[in-house]
């Protein structure tokens, strides 16, 4: 059986080598092509290539079993992992800026058209990675997944200026040269943006922020079909990389003994996990009716 580390894995090196095989092409067409938003893009799937190693050492080191200095496991590892990701895409972001802004104040030439070919099929690659490797972090509950996959679709934001502004450079004609850098500038406020939004839901995590609506309503309507469960009360979600800590109040009979109590958590316990297997443990609290 495929586990979601063994996902998160795959989808991690295939990452690895597309951003990797792109930021050649892009390099190799934007200095032979005399655009500096294609070399703009070079430098983010270059700086993508790292943070996606990053990802990789953050799932393997993130799912490594409990240990006597670690009792919750180590799923902590990935969302601090995630925030390294988040410096890479505003280090590629302020390069980018930089160099856009040095790029409009030198005059040079007007990007070659066949740039406009190389950027339209790295849309179109990049999109279809984004959309490949959201999934894969929506059905691993990755957060630095989600992260890696926020850097593909910036990519192909910064690939869509960058074919904006080389179109203006070649058609419109002499006085439109800086176009394609002044599409870099604006592509560098996206990544920004994006930056923004990978940190946001890290932050939650390791806050221990509340986002899990939809799994507590599975936990309760699961423990409400166990033999000898009331009700429930409490349930508390802990996110720790890709699997879950829940802490539930468990309401049963008042005049059960403390043996029974224990048997009909141990068996609420084990029917959950087995129900949703991104648990990792169930902490049981029991309540009298």
């Amino acid at each position: 059986m495929t586990t979601n580390k063994d996902k998160a894995i795959r989808t991690t090196y295939l990452s690895i080598l597309g951003n990797a095989a792109l930021a050649i092409a892009k390099g190799i067409t934007g200095v032979f092509g005399h655009s500096y938003a294609l070399i703009a893009d070079a430098i983010e799937s270059s700086t993508d290539v790292f943070s996606s190693l990053m990802v990789l050492f953050g799932i393997k080191y993130s799912t490594k079993p409990p240990d006597k200095n670690h009792p919750y496991g180590h799923g902590k590892a990935e969302p601090l992992i995630t925030f390294v990701v988040v410096g890479f895409l505003v280090m590629s972001a302020t390069i980018i800026a930089y160099e856009a802004i040095d790029h409009i104040k030198t005059p040079h030439k007007v990007p070659e058209k066949y740039t406009l070919l190389v950027l339209g099929i790295v849309i179109l690659i990049k999109e279809g990675f984004y959309r490949f490797v959201s999934k894969k972090g929506e059905e691993t509950n990755s957060t630095s997944l989600n992260a890696d996959a926020w850097h593909h679709r910036s990519d192909a934001i910064t690939s869509a200026f960058a074919f904006i502004g080389i179109s203006i450079a070649i058609y419109m004609g002499p006085g439109y040269e800086t176009a394609d850098d002044w599409a870099a500038l604006i592509a560098s406020a996206f990544i920004y943006y994006n930056a923004y939004l990978i940190f946001r839901p890290a932050l939650g995590e390791v806050m221990d922020e509340h986002f899990y609506d939809d799994l507590v309503e599975d936990i309760r309507k699961i423990s409400k079909n166990v033999e000898g469960v009331v009700d429930t009360e409490k349930c508390l979600v802990r996110k720790t990389g890709l699997t879950y800590h829940i802490d539930l109040h468990m309401i049963v009979d008042k005049d059960i003994t403390v043996k029974e109590g224990h048997t009909i958590a141990h068996r609420l316990k084990k029917v959950l996990i087995q129900e949703i297997p991104e648990i990792s443990d169930v902490l049981i609290h029991m309540e009298p009716d």
